[in-house]
């Protein structure tokens, strides 16, 4: 019986981004996206907001290849999900895709709308799911916003978070109804990252 070499483990490759964002990519084969980074249409209640920002590697470089994915929950606080028993705004799915390899400088970017808290004990917030070329595993974190101090002191999840560690989480305000949040995924200011 011939003997075989052990193959190298597979991880995730470029293709991730436009194979599940073709529409933002440019694809013209008859595939379409399940979700964008335009996630709320007109009639959708709630402040309109856009959240964008760039992933980082370990030395600090942009990367291309990113694809962020958001799930979130209405200006209500209610999840487009059968588990929400509140019922969702059904024109607000709260799901979006984005990949930074369109942009010149890399970046994510997601129109929606403002997050209500879903429950007591939790600021509005965005889950997050990281994707790219060489991980093996997504990357889980959140998003909470700058300007929610008081909902934020008394998040349970962000309370568990070493204080000195707690920024990497938030975004922050910039003009208008735009939040900056960049991503690090390693080095000095490496984004807390979560256990799922």
């Amino acid at each position: 019986m011939p003997k075989h070499r052990q193959t190298p483990s597979q991880t995730v490759g470029p293709y991730f981004a436009y194979g599940l964002s073709p529409e933002q990519y440019g694809y013209q084969h008859g595939l379409s996206s399940i979700a964008g980074p335009d996630m709320a249409p007109p009639d959708v209640e709630g402040q309109r907001i856009r959240v964008e920002g760039r992933v980082f590697d370990g030395a600090g470089n942009p990367i291309s290849d990113a694809l962020i994915e958001i799930w979130q929950a209405d200006a209500l606080g209610r999840y487009a999900h059968p588990a929400d028993p509140r019922g969702s705004n059904s024109n607000f799915r709260g799901f979006g895709r984005c990949g930074t390899g369109t942009d010149p400088s890399n970046r994510f970017f997601f129109d929606t709308i403002k997050p209500g808290s879903p429950d007591p004990g939790q600021a509005p917030h965005l889950n997050v799911i990281v994707t790219m070329r060489g991980m093996l595993l997504h990357a889980f974190t959140r998003v909470y916003f700058s300007d929610e101090a008081d909902a934020n002191a008394a998040d349970s999840l962000l309370a568990l978070v070493p204080e000195d560690r707690r920024a990497t989480l938030i975004a922050t305000k910039q003009d208008g109804n735009v939040y900056r949040f960049d991503i690090h995924m390693q080095g000095d200011n490496e984004t807390v990252f979560f256990d799922v």
